[in-house]
């Protein structure tokens, strides 16, 4: 029987992989910052709740040594955990940009190393970092959650060559826009504490072409996925047998992407450009 240790399990994607993979036979060891706050999945018998705050390196060890010692070893690490901080740059406070870093990049690696010496003695062992097409594509008012997603896709990228020779499989998921409490809301949570006068008609044109697109949900960049749908393609990319480094999983993850691969670089500016003109 497999075992996956999930950062980020308390809600939205993390939860909904935790019920995923322990619905098909999996120990699951799902970990958040207050346990307290994973009291239902604690009631399933094949799943451990740890306490893990990616902040804490204290804490990651910890809790992959008790998920190993629960379940005799762990062959899955799933780094879900992750934070956002909208708007403009210049108006969100240095220590935001900090913690942001400290959670989506940081966390990531403090929890990979600390698996690393357990999948090397195993010989094996696969490793799934949730990212967003906001690791290839660069939208506004989403500045340092977009530099946290690019640093992760190039991080895991290179990660990838070099596990490959200790058999040990890196792994990008991509969803789009997924109906969780980070997701939803997010507008509403612009983290200038003193805005400035000459972003104010940017960032309200801005914010009200996000609603918008929200809110259409028609054309596929603009349809928000469930979490529990992209929980079963992160199954499916964690246990299909090979070492593919990328997947887009959502309809909206494909389209923005695809524009920004697909079309010549001057076009592309100039088409993201004119959909954010204030």
């Amino acid at each position: 029987m497999k075992t996956i240790l999930i950062t980020g399990a308390s809600s939205g994607i993390g939860k909904a992989s935790a019920e995923t993979f322990a619905d098909r036979g999996w120990n699951v060891v799902a970990t958040m910052r207050d346990p307290a706050a994973g009291a239902d999945l604690a009631r399933r018998d094949r799943v451990l709740v740890a306490a893990l705050d990616v902040r804490r390196p204290e804490t990651i060890a910890a809790a992959v040594e008790a998920g190993i010692e629960r379940f005799g070893g762990i062959d899955t690490l799933l780094n879900n955990a992750g934070s956002n901080v909208p708007g403009a740059f210049e108006e969100i406070p240095a220590e935001r940009t900090r913690d942001i870093f400290e959670v989506n990049v940081l966390g990531v690696m403090d929890v990979t190393r600390a698996i690393l010496p357990h999948f090397r003695a195993r010989k094996g062992g696969t490793i799934v970092n949730v990212s967003s097409p906001a690791g290839i594509v660069g939208l506004p008012l989403n500045s340092l959650y977009t530099a946290t997603k690019f640093a992760l896709e190039g991080f895991s990228e290179s990660l990838a060559f070099e596990l490959l020779a200790q058999n040990i499989v890196v792994k990008l998921v991509e969803p789009g826009l997924v109906r969780t409490n980070m997701t939803v809301g997010w507008l509403g949570s612009l983290a200038a504490t003193e805005p400035i006068a000459d972003y104010a008609d940017y960032v309200a044109a801005t914010v009200a072409h996000y609603e918008a697109m929200i809110a259409g949900g028609d054309a596929p960049e603009t349809s928000m996925d469930e979490a529990p749908a992209v929980a079963q393609r992160i199954f499916e990319a964690a246990t299909d047998g090979t070492d593919r480094l990328r997947y887009l999983v959502t309809a909206g993850a494909e389209a923005l992407v695809g524009m920004r691969r697909d079309l010549p670089e001057e076009e592309y500016v100039r088409t993201v450009r004119s959909l954010f003109a204030a």
